[in-house]
């Protein structure tokens, strides 16, 4: 099998002694066999004439006399070996590494290096001093078969935990790290161990444990082979940390920006409700103003015509001729109250009071409909209709009679901005677009055109470019309500002297999600 870069542990030797002489000559041929997953690759010693460098050089490895640059990316070490006994270069190298650099100090090296040649001094080196070194490291270390029996454990790890030596040493990790009979199964738990031996290579990852009063801990661990015989893992090295406290800090970070961005949520909350208050305060101060004004003048109109009858007929004037004039002042009224009429149905309709019958509307039947209704108004503004329906167009579930407002409005909004002596085109297009499943109905004049700086503005209540007396500016922005209540957008596309074009986007399925039963 092939070991990639990037499954090798790197390490680098500090100190060029004779120790670090022997090891390069008794082991860095074996760091080439196969399934071996770490490589000295440097060595650092202030004197480059020690025996260590010496092999090293012939060995073709990066010899340096600064053990600090092993600190620097292009050395690219993870591990540092001190074979050195001065405590001082240890504590410095411990003091200053990043922390992805782990550092095995010489008496633990030195003690591990003779119990692999001696079996006798293998069992000498099980001394106060091993014991000493192997407990100062603040990092847990626990050793463990391929059974899952714990063999070894360091004071930091039964001082955190919580446990005796006695409690841990032959126990089964599952039992003392999750505190199970079993081992550990659950869904939503990787086991280490099981990711070594299933990659063959070391495993990282933060992991929940339960210490020995039951209390939860997260650790970060480290999972590392020991290969054995035939290239069979013969023990795991666990090096693994308690980052409980800093899992707290996170957590607090984490519920104090959640109450920060709580309350400034709740304060814009505020503010939205009361601009909005606002802004319905000034659409309703808006809405009376236009209201008053646009009933005020028919209705005045008629007072006139009423109070002039009653002075004919108070006079007994009554002839012939003011029977015409009555005809005359009754046709006006009608007129004048139909007006009166429309702006309240057209209040009606904006306020969303009217309640919507949903069925299966046939598009192409309804723009048909609202031709033959708008017939006299397109004859009389001399528009020619031109259609161009699909007859594949699918039914769509909605109002007709509301969709029917919105024709009527686009219609007859085309007709008036036609009206010229010369008449125009008016074109209706009608087409099942299958990306979005979508029915496009397009009104499309030869009117004059609308001014780009009035088309944001088309759908804004009261807002209108008629002469007066002819709309209060509602009919759209009703349009623009029925449309979005079906799940649909109105499009507008406008140039001056060349026309306008409204395209009415409604989705099939609109009564299966958009609408609902008031308005």
């Amino acid at each position: 099998m092939n070991v990639k870069a990037e499954e090798i542990i790197n390490i680098g030797i500090v100190g060029g002694g004779v120790l670090a002489r022997d090891v390069l000559e008794k082991t860095y041929a074996d760091y080439r066999k196969k399934d071996v997953r770490a490589k000295i690759i440097a060595l650092a010693d202030n004197d480059l004439t020690s025996p260590g460098v010496t092999k090293a050089r012939e060995l073709g490895l990066k010899v340096t006399e600064d053990y600090r640059d092993f600190f620097l990316p292009e050395y690219d070490i993870h591990l540092i070996m001190v074979l050195t006994p001065e405590n001082k270069i240890f504590d410095d190298i411990l003091g200053s590494k990043p922390d992805h650099i782990r550092v095995l100090a010489y008496h633990v090296f030195d003690m591990f290096w003779r119990a692999t040649n001696v079996e006798e001094k293998k069992l000498r080196n099980r001394t106060e001093e091993f014991e000493t070194i192997f407990n100062a490291i603040q990092d847990f270390i626990v050793v463990i078969t391929p059974e899952h029996e714990i063999v070894e454990v360091n004071e930091a790890f039964l001082k955190t935990m919580g446990y005796t030596r006695e409690e841990v040493i032959g126990r089964r990790c599952h039992e003392i790290f999750q505190n199970f009979s079993e081992p550990c199964k659950r869904g939503d738990f990787v086991c280490p161990l099981e990711q070594v031996i299933k990659n063959r290579l070391a495993d990282q990852q933060i992991l929940t444990r339960v210490d020995h009063k039951g209390r939860l801990r997260y650790i970060e661990v480290t999972m590392f082979p020991i290969w054995g015989d035939k290239g069979k893992i013969s023990k795991f090295i666990e090096i693994s940390r308690d980052i409980t406290d800093r899992k707290k800090e996170e957590e607090q970070i984490r519920q104090r920006l959640e109450g920060m961005v709580e309350e400034r949520t709740r304060e814009l909350k505020e503010t939205h409700e009361k601009l909005l208050h606002q802004d319905k305060m000034a659409s309703l101060g808006k809405l009376a103003a236009s209201v008053v004004h646009e009933i005020n003048n028919p209705v005045a109109g008629m007072l006139n015509f009423i109070l002039l009858m009653q002075r004919i007929i108070e006079e007994k004037d009554l002839d012939s001729r003011t029977a015409g004039q009555f005809a005359q002042y009754l046709g006006l009224m009608e007129t004048e109250t139909r007006r009166v009429s429309r702006i309240a149905s057209n209040l009606l309709a904006f306020s969303r009071q009217s309640k919507l019958e949903l069925k299966p509307v046939d598009i192409n039947r309804l723009v048909e409909k609202t031709l033959l209704l708008n017939g006299n108004l397109l004859k009389i503004n001399r528009v020619r209709v031109e259609r161009l329906l699909d007859p594949e167009l699918p039914e769509i579930v909605g109002s007709e009679d509301q969709l029917q407002q919105v024709f009527m409005n686009l219609v007859s909004n085309a007709a008036e901005a036609m009206d010229s002596s010369d008449g125009g085109m008016l074109t209706i297009e009608t087409r099942h677009l299958l990306e979005g499943n979508q029915i496009m109905i397009a009104f499309t004049d030869t009117g004059p055109g609308i001014p780009e700086e009035n088309i944001s503005k088309l759908f804004e209540p009261f807002f209108t470019t008629k002469k007066k007396g002819k709309g209060v500016g509602l009919g759209l922005s009703v349009a623009y309500g029925i449309v979005e209540e079906h799940g649909g957008t109105i499009q507008v596309e406008s140039a001056l002297g060349k026309g306008t074009t409204f395209r009415v986007l409604l989705p099939v399925s609109a009564g299966n999600g958009g609408l609902h039963g008031d308005r």
